[in-house]
């Protein structure tokens, strides 16, 4: 199994390696950084819905409170923006840790009311804190400083992002592989089972929270650093549904399967330029198809399939 899972390191590893000589131009390097971007937000998404089985729909405003609190320590406190990012990640890591105990009380449909509150208070006070925040209008973001270097450039932002990628992707399938991971899964599985078998599901609960909050603080700084400009529409409902539609999409517990769900809902409004309003109705039929036909997600029904092959 160890050598399955490095071979496929390897492959993802040689593939980030060589997508760029394939990317025709900036505007397909854009695109594939901002699937970077989502792919480590969805990452820790998965940890929460696909290994724990907490369904949440508030994972974009851990994204925008942490864009949001870097832009400002680096505008208003003049913090060089790399150790603002390290901050902000910290700081959104610590106050999803803060939160998870009273949140995950909640189960089901219940909890993700509670995630949902969450995404809404998030954007009222990025709205409505002008003077921090530029209200409804957005702030300007400076770029990201590295010491002395300062990364810009399609080329420059792909190269820091597919690495922190290739770090997410293995830190997951390590947790996957863990102790903590089987713990999850066997809370995903049943609650009450994985109390009987000794699993303490308070915690693990709060710290999938935890960890997915890391993922999006992270995710959030970065793309914020990346965009230049940000607006409260980063912690809107339909940004979370995105979040939440590309782990399923993908394959819920799945690394590689929500990375992929990343890249395909990444795309799609390019694919779907001009619909607009439509572009909405898509995602939810994507969303309904994949769970009438692909309940698993897409990833781990190709690879039952595969095995059902082969053996």
């Amino acid at each position: 199994m160890m050598r399955f899972r490095n071979g496929d390191l390897l492959v993802t590893l040689a593939l980030l390696i060589a997508l760029p000589t394939v990317l025709p131009n900036a505007y397909w390097f854009d695109v594939t950084i901002r699937m970077g971007l989502a792919g480590i937000a969805v990452i820790g998404l998965n940890i929460l819905m696909g290994f724990a089985g907490q369904l949440s729909i508030g994972h974009a405003a851990l994204l925008a409170a942490s864009a949001y609190t870097s832009a400002i320590l680096v505008a208003r406190y003049g913090l060089p923006s790399a150790l603002a990012i390290v901050i902000a990640t910290a700081g959104v890591t610590l106050i999803s840790y803060g939160l998870a105990r009273p949140m995950l009380r909640l189960r089901g449909f219940a909890l993700a009311i509670g995630t949902l509150g969450l995404g809404i208070i998030v954007q009222i006070i990025l709205v409505n804190e002008v003077a921090w925040t530029g209200g409804p209008d957005g702030m300007v973001v400076a770029p990201l400083q590295l010491g002395p270097w300062t990364i810009s450039g399609e080329r420059q932002w792909y190269v820091l992002v597919a690495f922190l990628l290739f770090l997410a992707i293995v830190s997951s399938l390590n947790l996957f592989g863990s102790p903590a991971g089987r713990a999850l899964r066997a809370l995903n599985g049943s609650e009450i089972a994985a109390q009987v078998a000794g699993v303490d599901t308070s915690i693990m609960k709060i710290r999938a929270f935890t960890a997915a909050g890391f993922f999006a603080a992270l995710a959030g700084a970065l793309t914020a650093h990346y965009s230049g400009f940000i607006t409260p529409d980063l912690s809107a409902f339909m940004r979370s549904v995105e979040f939440a539609t590309m782990v399923v999409v993908g394959g819920r517990g799945s690394t590689y399967g929500v990375v992929l769900g990343a890249v395909l809902l990444t795309i799609l409004p390019q694919v779907l330029g001009g619909t607009g309003e439509y572009e909405m109705i898509v995602f939810g039929l994507i969303l309904m198809l994949t769970v009438i036909f692909l309940p698993q997600g897409i990833v781990p029904t190709l690879v039952a399939a595969l095995r059902g092959k082969g053996a």
